[in-house]
């Protein structure tokens, strides 16, 4: 019988994160995929640098790959340091990579980062996320929710 999937990931050491993702989709599901990366890169990321701002994630012969994620060069490294912005190949099971590519496929949704951290045994995780992109009036309401949510807490503050 397969070991049932914890309900959160073990989140030891957040590298990068990508704030803006719940801001511009509704996350549907959340998946924790492993990193291949290089030693200089896997350094470089221990150092707390990295940025997945702009990144996605997509399907590419039976393989899904982190693009446009930025881990700069190792600052002690040698001629062997990497490129920064090379796509990564992304450790996930056969099954939720067929998973991801009839949903990007059919649904129209999208494979987004939403951070990159270390995890209780010191393996660099991604967690990725099957969205769908929210229109303007979306991010008008989520703003106005979050506003909401800001004055209730500080008018509650007040007089209690």
């Amino acid at each position: 019988m397969a070991r049932p999937t914890p309900l959160a990931f073990d989140k030891k050491k957040i590298v990068a994160e990508n704030r803006r993702a719940r801001f511009e989709y509704f996350v549907e599901d959340v998946y924790e995929a492993g990193i291949a990366l290089t030693g200089t890169e896997v350094k470089s990321l221990r150092f707390g640098e990295g940025s997945i701002a702009e990144s996605y994630a997509e399907v590419k012969n039976g393989e899904v790959w982190l693009v446009n994620s930025n881990v700069p060069e190792f600052s002690h490294g040698n001629r062997f340091n990497h490129e920064p912005k090379r796509p990564r190949k992304l450790l996930l099971k056969e099954r939720e990579i067929a998973k991801f590519h009839g949903a990007v496929e059919r649904k129209g949704m999208t494979l987004v980062p939403l951070s990159i951290y270390f995890n209780g045994r010191g393996r660099a995780k991604v967690e990725l996320a099957l969205a769908k992109g929210k229109n303007a009036a979306d991010k008008r309401a989520t703003m106005k929710e979050r506003d909401w949510q800001r004055d209730k807490a500080r008018i509650m503050r007040e007089h209690s």
